[in-house]
This record gives structure tokens, sequence and C-alpha cells, in this order.
């Protein structure tokens, strides 16, 4: 059978949220396929730190850091990028935050937090992206089963995935006629330190590698151009948070 993937060597992608967790599993594997790779994070020191340890390997990773939140930090970045590269060809919305609290325990400033992270970073990196994005440009925002069913404490970090499942349907019927592809990942429960380091009881067992989920993006990716991915969702086999 004929393999009709675009392969993603010479792509250039930015990564948000990239210095740690799923983010930094995502340059790794872009890396490798040769892409050229914008690390961006808020926190300096892990993005920087991601990408030398990517660079020593052979990938083309530099790191960026900018709060998603920021419009001016954001176009700042993606000048840098484009000065390096001349273009951009896909952006990945990665970077999420969350406070696990009673809607009692959240205040304003919490609530505020969560989502200017969460869902405003995808909106202001996507709107700013799409000055640069031609047809054949893709934008990724990666959700979580957050966006399909609720638990308990967890307020803001729900509201932040499911508007943000709302935000990717309404760009990829916006953006559709241009060319420009969006697509939504929901991310099962995953071994990074999102998880790990808040919830130190937690059954790894029941958690799947972050790279998993990374090795699906980049299946998204490379879909030919007349095809597009406009939703898929990545679980481990035990899977605690969906049926």
């Amino acid at each position: 059978m004929q393999d009709d993937s675009i392969p993603l060597a010479d792509r250039v992608v930015l990564v948000t949220g990239a210095g740690s967790g799923l983010g930094a599993a995502l340059c790794a594997r872009l890396g490798a396929a040769q892409a050229h790779v914008a690390a961006l994070d808020l926190n300096e020191r892990r993005v920087r730190e991601v990408a030398e340890d990517l660079c020593a390997d052979g990938a083309d990773v530099r790191a960026f850091v900018a709060d998603v939140g920021a419009a001016a930090e954001v176009r700042r970045a993606l000048d840098q990028v484009l000065e390096r590269h001349g273009r951009l060809d896909a952006v990945i919305n990665c970077a999420a935050i969350d406070v696990t609290a009673p809607i009692d325990q959240i205040d304003e400033d919490t609530w505020e937090r969560v989502l200017r992270t969460n869902l405003t970073g995808p909106f202001v990196v996507s709107r700013q992206a799409c000055r640069s994005l031609r047809a054949g440009g893709h934008i990724v925002n990666v959700a979580s089963t957050a966006a399909r069913r609720a638990w308990p404490n967890a307020c803001a970090y729900h509201a932040s995935k499911w508007g943000l499942m709302g935000l990717t349907q309404a760009l990829h019927a916006e953006l559709r006629p241009t060319g420009i592809k969006v697509s939504a990942v929901i991310a099962g429960g995953m071994r990074t330190p999102f998880l790990l380091e808040r919830f130190s009881d937690i059954d790894v067992s029941t958690l799947q590698d972050p790279d998993r989920v990374a090795r699906a993006i980049c299946c998204v990716l490379t879909q030919p151009d007349d095809s597009v991915i406009p939703e898929i969702m990545v679980l481990p086999m035990k899977e605690t948070s969906w049926p």
C-alpha cells in the first residue's frame, strides 16, 4: 500500500508548554523526525534544558520564553521563530495548568489564571500564528478527557478544556476554507509532572507514556493535504476517567 503521509522533516513547528511532560515529549519526537522545533515555555530554565539535551542528540530545537496568555510576548516569540526559519508550518498548544480545589476555595484570580493559560493561551497563540500560517498549516490543541467528563474539585480546569474544544471546532470551521487545518487531541492520563507532582498516591499503571500522545499528534500532522483529523482521543488502556 502506498504511504501518502506528509513527512515532518524541515517543517517548522511551535510547541507550547515544551519545558516538561507532553510538550517535551513532542519536541523529542518532532526533533527525531527532523522538524525544526520552536520550544516555548514560561519556565526558561526547563525549556532551555529540553532544547539543549535534544540538540546534543542532533535535533534542531530552539528554546523560546513567553507567557502564552500575553499577546505581546507571544508575538515577540513568533517574530523570533520567523526571523530564524522564515516561516511557520504548525503550532501545538500544549501549555496547561490546573488547581485542584472545591469551588469555595477557588477565587477569581485563580480561575482567571487557569483559563488564561489553558484557553486564552491557545486563542492568543492561534490568532498570532494565523498571520504566518498558509494553506497546509496546522493548529493542534491538546485537550483532555476533562473536556468530555467531569469530576469534583476541578471546575476551572474543566471549563478551560470544554472551552478549548469549542474554540477548536470554531477555528476548524473558520479556517478550513483557507487551507489551514485545526485539530483537537483529547489526551487521557499521562505519566507527566502535571499529574505525578500533584497526586503522590496516583496509580502510575493507569497512566500512559506521553510519547504515545506525541506519536498520535505527529500522525495528525502527517495526513495528506486533502485530509484533516479534526478530533482524536488517546487513552491508556486502564484510563480511570473514561468508561
